[in-house]
């Protein structure tokens, strides 16, 4: 049997699948790794625990099936994006921490170039708006806070790269840099319209073009692993963000169609084709993906916190033991009490933009309990993405009022009360694919392209599968009430 290995380099652990050429998943392997938090606001991430982890979960993965590097026809790496990584070209190794896309730190910088008024430039090329999450400002903070970095890199020894790039590096023993179309598109650097590197944005943000690595479709071949790492070489064929990775693996390959992930954070994308729609809602236009040099676009809203929520439930909070529980929790809470988390601990992302804005729970009373702050805490996630929704409805011609069908995938997705509330919230059906690693599944299937295995995009989409359709049930004016709820926790929050 032939395999296809999907590295899904995610913000809190690392993953690595195996699939056969019919997407089966056939073995997993997964590890969690230390967040690091220097100051409020900013996180990072040791490279070589991102390294070590993608390197033993591979492994892992492979030898619970038995299988060598011969049985493997291909790898596809999809990973966290806007993470920023700067390394040494001679030793591969990093020069600081990586910085993480939820970190805020430039967020002065940031509003420093707004009021120079830098955004309109920055928006009309990149399709984003000027904010810390992306990559851009995060490569002047590495090189301005090293010492001699700069000059470093303006003579060429240094390379940057987002996670993929760093892989992609480390994989092939140093002689690959390069990254595809969709993370490109996040760095704040790259031209969408014509998919390369922009001098303009270079100057404005002080980076070197001698740091960038090569932009390449999404599916092409990469490069080869070094063969000691797996007894032999795989060829590395597939590339895309997490969530351009999910988009596929949704097999969302047709204008109109929506997928919402929810992991640590959430991402909404709709598919919009050839034609790269500017927001008038303040969400992203981003590359969905890049098929033999033909960009496809989306528009996406960003919500940074989703999963972490429930995280900071277990791990800041303990009240609860693991993340399985918040579901029954919820359900058991009281439903007199209007309990609202507002899980901006990073700012608050789209339709804000607020990355000064910190979280707050509002509504508490002497009776609210772990029952209350599971519901609020799973309810936050529905409650943005109905902001998401209504966003990009309104930015989608004729689709204003339409009830979209969102695809979702990710880990929250398990739970069914938490899909049973956004269907209610969104007053819209929510659909839940049989093959819920879909991030995995896209990362394989763009490899498998690029390798002659998989179908082509069209044949792809037909045999995607519905596990469960959760649709709407909750009275019209229950759920305006618990909108406007949410809608005036927000206006308190905003910095």
């Amino acid at each position: 049997m032939v395999y296809l290995l999907a590295i899904d380099q995610g913000t809190t652990s690392t993953r690595a699948l195996v699939l056969s050429d019919s997407f089966e998943i056939k073995s997993m392997s997964q590890q969690e790794f230390p967040q690091h938090f220097p100051a409020p606001g900013w996180v990072e991430h040791d490279p070589e625990d991102l390294w070590s982890t993608v390197l033993a979960t591979c492994r892992s993965a492979i030898a619970k099936i038995g299988a060598t590097a011969r049985d493997i026809a291909a790898v596809g790496i999809t990973n966290q994006r806007e993470t920023t990584v700067i390394w040494d070209r001679a030793t591969g190794k990093a020069i600081h921490n990586a910085i993480v896309w939820q970190d805020r730190r430039t967020a002065e910088r940031c509003e420093h170039l707004k009021a120079e008024g830098h955004e309109e430039l920055i928006a009309s090329k990149t399709g984003l708006l000027l904010d810390p999450y992306f990559s851009g400002t995060k490569i002047g903070a590495i090189l301005d806070s090293v010492a001699g970095a700069r000059q470093r890199a303006e003579r060429g020894e240094l390379a940057f790269g987002t996670i993929d790039t760093f892989l992609l590096w480390r994989l092939t023993g140093g002689r690959e840099h390069a990254t595809d179309a969709t993370n490109a598109s996040r760095t704040m650097l790259c031209n969408i319209h014509t998919g390369e590197w922009d001098d303009e944005l270079l100057e404005l943000l002080n980076v070197p073009r001698a740091l960038l690595p090569e932009i390449k479709d999404s599916s092409a071949l990469y490069g080869e692993t070094s063969p000691e790492l797996f007894d032999g070489p795989i060829a590395i064929r597939g590339i895309a963000g997490d969530q351009q990775a999910a988009t596929v693996g949704q097999a969302c390959f047709e204008p109109g169609m929506m997928k919402s992930t929810y992991g640590t954070g959430c991402f909404a994308l709709l598919n919009t084709g050839e034609t790269a729609i500017r927001s008038k809602n303040r969400l992203l236009t981003t590359i969905a993906y890049q098929l033999k040099g033909k960009r496809t676009f989306a528009l996406e809203g960003s919500i940074f916190v989703a999963g972490a929520a429930v995280q900071w439930l277990r791990d800041g909070l303990k009240v609860i033991g693991n993340a399985a529980e918040t579901g029954s929790l919820a359900a058991a809470a009281d439903p007199e009490q209007a309990v609202y988390l507002v899980p901006a601990f990073v700012g608050l992302g789209a339709p804000y933009w607020d990355a000064n804005a910190r979280g707050a729970m509002f509504g508490l009373t002497r009776n609210t309990g772990p029952q209350e702050f599971a519901r609020a805490a799973l309810e936050a996630v529905c409650y943005q993405t109905h902001d998401l929704m209504s966003a990009m409805r309104a930015d989608w011609p004729g689709s204003s009022n339409a009830k979209s069908i969102l695809r979702v995938d990710g880990g929250m997705t398990t739970s069914d009360w938490t899909m049973q509330r956004l269907a209610d919230i969104l007053d819209a059906p929510v659909d839940r694919p049989s093959i819920t690693e879909t991030t995995a599944l896209g990362a394989a299937y763009l490899a498998g392209l690029s390798a002659g295995l998989c179908p082509e995009p069209s044949e792809f989409m037909a045999n995607w599968k519905l596990e469960r359709r959760f649709t709407p049930s909750l009275q019209a004016h229950v759920r305006q009430r618990l909108i406007a709820g949410w809608q005036d926790a927000v206006r308190r929050t905003l910095s």
